[in-house]
């Protein structure tokens, strides 16, 4: 490579190392930002993956990455708000736990502590690049960030989301971090600076607003006197406050001086001044001059001295847990010295603190931002702790309990100091989404979408297959990322041929993981080119195998802990699922195929007419019921008919069978339309199912146009004629079938010229949970009126979409679409 050739690719990496800081800069900056504008203890930006199906922590403030846990990828289909804002491109405000509670069910579980918080999309134009999340301490009944707040929020937002596409131009290097930031919010100081100026002759003192504060002083009304400075220090130090300048002054000495500052509830402050006589060269007369500072310490040196003389332990930690201070009384109260306790976890450092409780506490408080007390017993005595946080740590306070009430940790002296690691926030999230999505899910290929959807975003993986056991072989049921050809090695495999790891992983019962190339190469050769990393979960139900997963990774991933508890806990969960679902699809096959011959295979062709019918069930589910449509040849015509037996079930298609058997045998037989029905009728009651039914019947005689219609109950029929008039065709009709033996249905006259379009359909294609069925009629009648006739099997397909669609659509439908093109010659 050529010197020129290396000083390009030092300049593209410096542009591109200088485009990752800027970007985080940015990053930074807007954390920052939203905490500030909001008024929030912490705030976080997710970026969405390069694949678009998670959200990618980028950023934390006031809130460790380490406790964000599960939190670091979101599914984008995720139930959690920050994924919800992503999806709607709007701002998600939950003002206090209440609405969490109401709104996002299974994160209120897997994080009960009172917070609020707000979402925002991070847009540039039309593309969302991610979200911008805030959390702030709730107060029950708060009403959460005001709508200036929100709006300074979403400005934040927007500028950030401008900032990562003038990054992102032509460059992937302005994309997510690969390790979140964590962001320290600025902390108060306890050491407060200030400037003053003081002119010794003539009394005048100019001073910073620090130093005016400092003094008790509003610096808007301060006027510049130094007596009026005076006036603020304690009566005994004022002539040392005087004397020092007028010394300083007159013997060119260094000011340094402690005076006290007066509390207003009492005691004071001890505040230090120093300065010194400007000399000719500094610009300013030397003759008169003090320049200098007044520092005021505080009371952190005190405080510390003074905690060391408690009888209570004391101990700071910081963001992530760890203790940064330890007084000396509670090395004395926790039995072990300080050099073990500072820099770790109080859980790390204590065994008998190892209950998942403890933590759960810490958490408790850093995310409410509130007081959290409870009660441990330790080896020797019991102990009350308190937490105080605030957005640079927790305060903790120890004492020795009399309350005899119960602790969190009851642990005896000498016991097996090794608790169970805690479960964190997001790892029982994660089962809560998981169990949550799978009880929606309900055939095998739901399961093993929900699967995917899932396990890849919360664990980054790139691929996933799943297989299923059928006669102790196993079987693909599908795949995300692989090849298939790569898969088909391993079809039909038996169970107990020991090929490899799935086999292994089942006849074991246990989660195999294999973290790098190396292993892989070592253990299973045939495997390199699957993946860098791969886990193997076996699924079992009720104590045998029902399926295996394979979890890809294409670069190295070390499975912590936590991240293999939680994959056996949610291999259990998805074993579950995908034995229920295989039940439900074995169950459906049967149900679908009873559907199947019970709706007619065709429909008759005659001259004249074109006739065309369609049926949905209900729920994507469950591919059966009571509605029905049937065309009849006759010898006086084609009998069209519509109906719906009450129900979704095996008895409601039963019903149906018999009741579309019925009327084609009597409209064969030559009855009047009226009598076809209520022949019907008296069949249906000496049945007895105890079913009703509805009944829509026409009888169409092709030659001549003339009709007759038969309603039972039902929905009228609607007529397009060929200039686009769409009317409700509303002959009198009769009672339900079902209910009187003697019920009469009247007849009534419809003349059809050619061109005319004839609708029979069941309720469910007009009747929704929030709408009148009147109302859905009118807007049948109007998508009629502007439909295009062209083609009767797009229309049809057109009519059930948009119904299919609907919202709260509560029934199943059929729908029987009729044209009488022209009279036929007899």
């Amino acid at each position: 490579m050529s010197s020129t050739d290396n000083g390009l690719g030092a300049r593209l990496f410096a542009t591109s190392a200088e485009r990752a800081a800027e970007r985080d800069d940015v990053l930074v900056d807007a954390v920052l930002r939203a905490v500030e504008v909001s008024g929030a203890h912490a705030a976080s930006v997710f970026l969405v993956s390069a694949d678009g199906s998670a959200l990618v922590l980028a950023a934390a403030a006031g809130m460790p990455p380490s406790l964000l846990g599960g939190w670091r990828r979101i599914a984008v289909n995720s139930p959690i708000p920050v994924a919800e804002a992503f999806r709607a491109g709007r701002t998600v405000h939950l003002a206090d736990a209440e609405a969490t509670v109401r709104r996002f069910p299974q994160l209120a579980i897997a994080v009960p502590y009172p917070f609020g918080s707000a979402s925002v999309p991070v847009a540039a134009g039309r593309d969302i690049l991610g979200v911008l999340a805030v959390v702030w301490a709730a107060k029950p009944g708060g009403e959460g960030l005001s709508k200036a707040r929100r709006r300074h929020l979403r400005t934040t937002a927007g500028r950030l989301g401008t900032a990562l596409a003038r990054l992102r131009a032509g460059d992937t290097d302005g994309g997510t971090p690969e390790a979140p930031l964590e962001v320290p919010i600025p902390a108060v100081s306890a050491v407060r600076v200030g400037l003053f100026d003081w002119d010794v002759s003539t009394g005048r003192l100019t001073a910073d607003a620090t130093a005016c504060a400092i003094f008790g002083l509003n610096p808007d009304e301060f006027d510049e006197r130094a007596a009026t400075l005076a006036a603020q220090v304690h009566p005994a130090d004022r002539q040392a406050f005087r004397a020092a300048a007028r010394d300083a002054v007159k013997d060119g000495r260094v000011l340094a001086r402690c005076v006290r500052i007066p509390e207003t509830g009492g005691g004071h402050r001890t505040i230090e001044l120093w300065g010194r006589v400007p000399t000719p060269h500094d610009g300013a007369d030397a003759a008169s001059h003090v320049v200098g500072g007044v520092l005021d310490l505080g009371s952190g040196m005190a405080a510390a001295a003074a905690l060391e003389r408690l009888a209570d332990g004391f101990f700071a930690l910081d963001r992530d847990g760890r203790i940064t201070y330890a007084n000396h009384r509670l090395v004395r109260l926790v039995h072990t010295r300080r050099g073990d306790l500072v820099g770790r976890r109080p859980w790390e450092a204590l065994p008998w603190l190892a209950d998942p409780a403890f933590e759960d506490r810490f958490r408790a408080a850093q995310v409410s931002q509130q007081p959290v007390s409870f009660l441990v017993r330790s080896p020797r005595e019991r102990l009350l702790f308190s937490l105080r946080p605030d957005t640079q740590g927790t305060t903790g306070w120890v004492t020795p309990a009399s309350d005899p009430g119960p602790t969190i940790a009851d642990v005896v002296p000498g016991q097996d100091s090794a608790g169970p690691a805690p479960t964190r926030p997001g790892a029982l999230y994660r089962i809560l989404e998981m169990s949550s999505a799978l009880t929606e899910a309900v055939t095998a290929l739901d399961v093993c979408g929900v699967v995917a959807d899932q396990l890849l975003p919360a664990f980054g993986g790139h691929r996933l297959a799943a297989y299923v056991v059928r006669e102790g072989r196993l079987h693909l049921l599908c795949q995300r990322g692989y090849h298939e050809s790569f898969l088909d090695r391993f079809e039909g495999i038996s169970l107990r041929q020991a090929w490899g790891p799935v086999t292994g992983s089942l006849a074991g019962g246990t989660p195999l993981f294999i973290e790098t190339p190396q292993e892989l190469a070592r253990a299973y050769p045939e495997l390199e080119a699957l993946s860098r990393s791969l886990g193997f979960l076996p699924l079992i139900a009720s104590s045998r195998p029902v399926g295996a997963l394979v979890l890809g990774f294409d670069e190295v991933h070390r499975f912590t802990g936590e991240e293999r508890g939680l994959l056996s806990a949610l291999s259990g969960l998805i074993a579950q699922a995908l034995e229920r679902a295989r039940l439900y699809d074995a169950k459906n096959a049967l149900a679908h195929g009873l559907q199947h011959a019970l709706l007619p295979h065709e429909l008759p062709t005659l001259p004249g007419v074109n006739v065309t019918g369609r049926y949905l069930p209900a729920t994507a589910w469950m591919d059966i019921g009571g509605d029905w449509y049937d065309a009849i040849g006759t010898d006086h015509g084609i009998a069209l008919v519509v109906g719906d037996v009450e129900g979704h079930n095996v008895a409601a298609a039963a019903t149906m069978g018999q009741l579309r058997s019925a009327v084609r045998a009597f409209a064969s037989a030559g009855l009047r339309p009226s009598e076809v029905v209520a022949a019907t009728n008296r069949l249906l009651i000496d049945l007895g199912p105890g079913l009703l039914a509805s009944c829509c019947y026409v009888l169409l005689d092709p030659a001549t146009g003339a009709a007759h219609v038969v309603r039972a109950g039902h929905c009228p029929p609607l007529l397009h004629r060929p200039d686009g008039r769409t009317e409700t065709v509303e002959p009198p009709g009769g009672p339900l079938l079902g209910i009187d033996r003697g019920a009469e249905y009247p007849q009534a006259p419809l003349t059809l010229s050619p061109g005319c379009l004839l609708a029979l359909y069941t309720d469910g294609l007009v009747e929704t949970r929030d709408a009148d069925i009147t109302a859905g009629i009118d807007r049948l009648r109007t998508q009629l009126a502007h439909a295009d006739t062209d083609s009767l099997d797009k229309l049809a397909d057109a009519l059930l979409h948009s119904a299919k669609h609907a919202p709260k659509r509560t029934d199943d439908i059929a729908l029987l679409l009729t044209e009488y093109t022209r009279a036929v010659s007899v």
